[in-house]
Formats: C-alpha cells, structure tokens, sequence
C-alpha cells in the first residue's frame, strides 16, 4: 500500500496536471469504488484549486463556491490504487474505475486493479459520518518532538505496532515503520513504555529524516506505485533494513532478522537494534 511519501508523491506530481481546470464530467465504472453519502456528480463543475495529502489519502481541493457544502474529494489509492491524466480521446482501460473529464479536455482516470481503493467526495456531512478521517492521528512531518513523544510514552504496545497505528501517527506504514526504527536505533518489538523519551525523540528525528529522503525520491516502487507521470519511485534503492531480511547489515555487517511485528513483516539488526 502507498505510504506518506508516495502519496505525497502522486498530490504533488498531480497537481501541475489539473490545477484550474474544470471538472466537466464524471463517470463511475464501478460503483463499489464510491464512498459516502455524496454523489460523484457532485463535483461535476467545480474548478480545481489544488492537491494535497492527509495520511495515505490524496486530497483534490476545489475552489469555493456559494450554496455548496462540497469542498473536495478524497481518493484512497489502497493496494493498486492509480491517478493518471490522459489526452483528449483515451479511453478507460481493463481497470479504470472512475473517469474525470476537464475543462481543456483531458481525462483524469483512477485505475485500481484490486478493487480496494476508495473515492469520496468531502463536505461537511461526509466528514462527519466518517469515523477513519475522524481518527486520523497528527502528520509526522508536522508534529513536534515533544508532542510525538507525548502519543507514544507509557503505552505497552510494540513500537512499530503504535508506528502503524493510523489513529496514533498518520501516514506510516510497513517500509517507513521498519526503515526509521532503524535508524533510530529501536527494535521494533520493543513496548514504547519501555523506551526512554530521549530515544523516542531520536525516532521522531530519524521519521522525519526518512520521510523527507523517500519523497525526495518520489517515494519507493515495489510492485504497482507510480507517480501521477507514470514515473517509479527510488527510494527502494536506500532501503537499509526495508526487505533485506538475512542480508548483510550496512551498519555492522551482521545478518538482518526477520520476523513479524503486528501482523507484519519484519526486518531489524538485533546489534544496532537492541531490544
């Protein structure tokens, strides 16, 4: 699943491609991939004011307009989840869900061969009854030292399970949990009760210093991610622990565990991660 980088990624590289523009239709190939109590035609008419990113969701901002409570759409890109924007004339492919024809005649297609991804058009009504952007926890990248460490002190649960935890810190999931741990020296089995705060301060820094890297690079492509361009991510080039479960570590030489944390896979170095 895209994480915070790659989706910032996909905000980001979106954004050059429909700013201004007028959303003249839509057409929803799949119903199942619509969310929430607003139609997908209502956006239709709306004039893009923007992209931006809250947790793994991709958010396309419209200008305001009296007498409407609409104020966007949300798109989930989940597992396979893809945002492109076509010449006049493409048509919708095996796997295109959703169709959104602009005002100067390209097509911004949502393409999503699992199924799992979701559109939701945002006002004050679909917030409201939405219980996981309500739970949302604060942006890693916005958060400050003392506050991040204040959301994880006292609490038994694993580390990187907390790290996970999209009510406790959004955007974050698999690469970027083990990668940061990493860096910071953590192992991720470890209860965050049991981890100084001094040591929770170096994971907020070595977050954000993951963070920051990976969307430099336009995120990590593993399997299906690519940019709003259609471009693949680099950051799976700089994974230090990332999939490399039994290699050899880039720190110490030893050899990489794998294991499973939360349900997940799992790599750290039992010497530069000590439990």
């Amino acid at each position: 699943m895209p994480e915070l980088p790659e989706v910032e990624t996909v905000a980001r590289t979106l954004e050059p491609l429909v700013l201004g523009r007028t959303l003249a239709g839509v057409s929803l190939l799949n119903p199942g991939s619509l969310d929430g109590p607003e139609p997908l035609e209502a956006i239709v008419g709306r004039r893009i004011a923007g992209t931006g990113r809250r947790g793994k969701l991709v958010l396309i901002r419209f200008t305001p307009q009296a007498g409407t409570g609409i104020e966007g759409l949300a798109v989930h890109l989940r597992m396979t989840g893809r945002l492109f924007v076509h010449a006049t004339g493409e048509a919708p492919g095996p796997h295109t869900r959703a169709v959104f024809d602009l005002s100067d005649g390209s097509r911004l297609f949502f393409d999503d061969t699992r199924k799992f991804g979701l559109l939701r058009v945002l006002s004050p009504r679909s917030l409201d009854s939405w219980p996981f952007w309500n739970s949302l926890g604060p942006e890693p990248l916005e958060i400050g030292p003392e506050a991040f460490v204040a959301r994880f002190a006292g609490r038994r649960t694993a580390i990187k399970a907390l790290l996970l935890d999209q009510t406790v810190i959004a955007g974050i999931g698999n690469i970027y949990a083990d990668e940061s741990l990493f860096r910071a020296g953590i192992a991720p089995q470890s209860p965050a009760a049991g981890i100084a705060a001094d040591r929770l301060g170096k994971l907020h820094a070595a977050l954000v210093e993951v963070l920051e890297e990976a969307i430099a690079a336009c995120g990590s492509s593993i399997r299906d991610y690519r940019t709003a361009r259609g471009d693949a991510g680099a950051f799976q080039n700089a994974f230090r622990v990332y999939g490399r479960g039994g290699k050899s570590c880039v720190v110490c030489g030893g050899l990489l565990e794998k294991g499973r944390v939360a349900g997940r896979t799992t790599v750290w170095c039992p010497r530069c991660q000590p439990r």
